[in-house]
């Protein structure tokens, strides 16, 4: 046996499924993004020698989050991903958005090395519980519930993953006592292995990320990967009302439990005489009103059930999650309501990136009350089925960005439609023509990167046009 063979089995052999040991191992890093430099952090700690590498050049990436991993002995190799780094790593932690066919991960997979995300390492450091939530729409949502639910419960732990805070980050707050709430993407779901929630919930599936994956199929199969990683006695939670959701009946490992609005399940989170009501291992528990939820649209009622059946699955009691659910106020550029004029109200729901979570947005409203301002950075999505919620529910559609040119072509006929180019145009045209009672939307259904650097900079865009027409700090919705 080679040198360089024996020192591949014996990293692998010190890569345990529970707390590797780290310690003098080669880390490196690929992507310096906020789960890069947890990561980078975390690997630190542990004792490993981390290199971090990305495409930006220095100036970029700088920033406190960088200055706390260097004075952790981090190095830094700004401008690239040289393939030759493989050849002198242990081990490859890879964030989220880098692309997986980069040659530094051919090579590193041609060196038969590990390749984990933040997600994986983070898991394997991890001593409390995991609820898990993934699906197309609605996670942010429903993992930011779940956290106020437990946390206003008392039960310790951290909220975040695909969200402010990473994985590897929350272990600060962690404990054998402890319970997380993490939203994974697909892209975070690609690279994990030993992550084993407790409970798993695919809120629905729709195509998304199809600029990626080669199909919807292939997009599919990576998020059942959280419910194909559960252990028996762990719980999937799944979406009775979702039609695609019916193909990860087959990916259940834990014990099933649905949700619906629409209808009674034998086991899980239901609607009867306009409660919410939970039918468990428990027994049956009602809790608050549909009309006590503070976010509007069937889907937030839906958000809301798939939360409360998590957290009593998790142990809190129908009092602490009732309590939860009536104090969850909206996340900033999900449906958020930033403004009114003259009766006109302003949604911001810059998050909304792929025509399912228009359509929810959409349905939200009343028919032929909404001015959307839709259009980005196309991902390769199917609009066709939602031209019918376009002509219901908008009254026209202001048009944005890269995409504006093929959605004018897509919509035609539909809706009247106007150019708007950007957001802060896009605001003013609806203003223009809005009456009392109706609504400017920007749900664009659309990739940011056009214009913006994230979808957050693009609802913050909204947000500063809508103030300049209202004269007002933004409204809480």
């Amino acid at each position: 046996m080679s040198a360089g063979v024996g020192l591949v089995v014996m990293q692998k052999r010190r890569l345990t499924s529970h707390d590797p040991d780290l310690r003098d191992l080669r880390v490196l890093i690929v992507g310096a993004g906020l789960s890069g430099l947890a990561a980078a952090r975390l690997a630190a700690g542990k004792g490993a020698r981390v290199t971090l590498c990305d495409r930006k050049t220095l100036t970029r990436i700088a920033g406190a989050d960088l200055e706390r991993a260097q004075a952790r002995g981090v190095e830094v190799r700004a401008g690239g991903h040289p393939p030759e780094l493989a050849d002198e790593s242990d081990l490859l932690i890879v964030s989220p958005g880098v692309p997986p066919d980069i040659e530094l991960l051919s090579r590193a997979r041609e060196l038969d090395l590990p390749v984990w995300g933040e997600i994986e390492l983070a898991a394997r450091f991890c001593r409390g519980r995991i609820i898990g939530i993934t699906g197309s729409n609605g996670k942010s949502t429903v993992t930011t519930m779940i956290g106020g639910i437990l946390r206003g419960a008392g039960v310790a732990g951290g909220t975040g993953g695909n969200l402010d805070r990473p994985f590897a980050d929350l272990l600060e707050q962690d404990s054998p006592q402890a319970t997380h709430a993490l939203e994974l993407s697909s892209f975070q779901l690609e690279t994990v292995e030993t992550l084993r929630p407790d409970v798993a919930l695919l809120l629905n599936l729709s195509p998304d990320h199809l600029d990626r994956y080669a199909s919807f199929d292939e997009y599919a199969r990576a998020k059942l990967r959280l419910l194909e990683l559960q252990e028996a006695k762990g719980y999937a939670v799944l979406n009775a009302d979702d039609r695609q959701s019916e193909r990860a009946r087959a990916a259940v490992r834990g014990k099933l439990q649905l949700f619906s609005t629409r209808g009674e399940v034998a086991t899980g989170a239901f609607l009867r005489g306009g409660r919410l009501r939970l039918r468990t291992e428990h027994g049956e528990d009602e809790l608050l009103a549909v009309d006590e939820l503070p976010l509007p649209g069937e889907h937030n009622v839906a958000n809301a059930l798939a939360a409360a059946l998590a957290c009593r699955l998790g142990g809190c009691s129908p009092e602490e999650i009732s309590r939860g659910l009536r104090g969850y106020r909206a996340l900033p550029h999900r449906l958020e309501l930033v403004g009114q004029l003259r009766g006109v109200l302003f949604y911001n729901d810059s998050k909304a990136t792929n025509p399912a979570s228009v359509a929810c947005a959409l349905s939200a409203f009343p028919p032929g009350s909404v001015h959307l301002i839709l259009g980005g950075r196309d991902k390769g999505s199917d609009w066709d089925a939602l031209i019918p919620l376009i002509r219901t529910h908008a009254r026209r559609v202001l048009l944005v960005g890269e995409a504006a040119a093929a959605l004018a072509d897509t919509l035609s006929g539909v809706v009247p439609l106007e150019a708007c180019e950007t957001v802060p145009q896009a605001v003013t045209a609806g203003i223009d023509t809005a009456a009392g009672d109706e609504v400017v939307l920007l749900s664009p259904g659309c990739a940011s990167f056009d214009q913006y650097r994230n979808f957050e900079e693009r609802g913050n865009d909204f947000r500063r046009a809508v103030r300049s027409l209202t004269g007002q700090g933004d409204v809480d919705g």
